[in-house]
């Protein structure tokens, strides 16, 4: 009697712990299968009602002025398919191109992970709505993204956005869970995009492993926005409020003469000028624009009908070791030849921050001035 109990004994204690692995085995394969999608906000997702109180459905694209890498693409189409990065960019704007070696990073290594990227290119400046400018951007850039043009800035508008660049993150509801303003940001935004990858594969109950290093382009380039001394200059009458020598905000012609001490962080023109709303026009020869800043590098917006070549000069000589990309060195000379409607490197000093000088001398009428920025 007594080694049938403890025989009955043994049995039973054998199926309770078989009972508990089961459990505990059905328990951890709650996930799909593999460490990074087995996280606890992943499994105790939010349902699309909790989500509604606490989030904004996204916004769809509002009358597309062209496509580009795409036919077509919708965010309802991709609603329940994907979790899509929503780029609000232009193409001449040097924070947006600082953005952009991380935009594609995260598409070459997410694409096939259930992130989709739409590029909205809404333009700063007229020159930036013609769709072969931008095609012509996107292969300067390597973007191989969808960009969908918003020359009529519908969809900037439905989004309520005022800023260049701003990304936006649609999970895989539908709903905008995490938006960034300008630059940086980008450890915190790839997070959150393998916390939405993670949170697809647990409602589409894929077996997709989802990474948890981060990108590191090799094109980025780091600013230290807290040595960078002068804001964005504009040339147009519709916003150059720092003009120094001259009427501002006022459209036609003016002829303007450059002080010998130019003040900080004030335009100053020399020669006859053409003011628009959006750039001023040189309309005489070796007219000058002289600019005293406080930044590491200096970028000019700009565009010509035919090739003016100008000459650059940092605290009244030719920049030498400082020049940035789009300068040529010609017979001790630092020349940039103007005509692409783009933003062109002036100044990328390799000895750093500091304040200096910039002259910029026009040999030919025709330079479309449209802005300085600094970095």
């Amino acid at each position: 009697m007594k080694n049938s109990k403890t025989t009955i004994l043994i049995i039973a204690a054998l199926i309770i712990v078989g009972s508990i692995y089961v459990l505990e085995a059905r328990r951890v394969d709650r996930g799909s299968g593999s460490p990074e999608n087995s996280d606890i906000k992943t499994l105790q997702r939010m349902s699309t009602q909790e989500k509604a109180k606490q989030y904004e459905p996204a916004k769809e694209i509002s009358s597309p002025d062209g496509f580009i890498n795409t036919d077509n693409i919708t965010i309802e189409g991709l609603v329940g398919k994907k979790v899509v990065l929503v780029d609000f960019w232009t193409y001449s704007c040097i924070n947006c191109q600082r953005t952009t070696p991380y935009l594609n990073a995260w598409y070459e290594k997410y694409a096939d992970q259930g992130l989709e990227i739409i590029g909205i290119h809404t333009p700063e400046f007229e020159f930036e709505k013609d769709y072969n400018n931008v095609l012509a951007a996107t292969k300067k850039f390597d973007i191989k993204y969808p960009v969908v043009l918003d020359n009529d800035y519908s969809t900037w508008t439905a989004y309520r956005n005022r800023y260049w660049p701003r990304k936006y993150l649609v999970d895989i509801d539908g709903f905008i869970v995490y938006d960034h303003i300008g630059e940086g940001g980008y450890e915190e935004t790839e997070k959150k995009i393998q916390e939405l990858l993670r949170e697809r594969a647990v409602a589409l109950n894929t077996e997709e492993a989802i990474a948890k290093d981060m990108v590191k382009p090799t094109q980025a380039e780091n600013v230290d926005f807290t040595k960078t001394r002068s804001p964005e200059i504009y040339f147009g009458a519709a916003r150059n409020l720092e003009l120094g020598n001259g009427d501002s905000q006022r459209i036609g012609e003016q002829t303007l003469k450059a002080p010998e001490t130019p003040g900080k962080n004030k335009l100053y023109l020399d020669g006859k000028w053409e003011f628009t709303e959006e750039f001023a026009t040189n309309e005489s020869k070796e007219a000058k624009i002289i600019f005293r800043y406080e930044a590491e590098k200096v970028f000019f917006v700009g565009s010509a009908d035919t090739t003016v070549r100008v000459r650059i000069l940092r605290d009244g000589k030719p920049i030498g070791a400082a020049a940035g990309k789009d300068v040529i060195m010609n017979n001790g000379d630092a020349v940039v030849n103007i005509h692409s409607n783009q933003l062109y490197r002036l100044i990328e000093d390799p000895a750093g921050h500091g304040e200096h000088t910039l002259e910029i001398i026009i040999e030919n009428p025709g330079l479309k001035a449209f802005t300085f920025t600094f970095g």
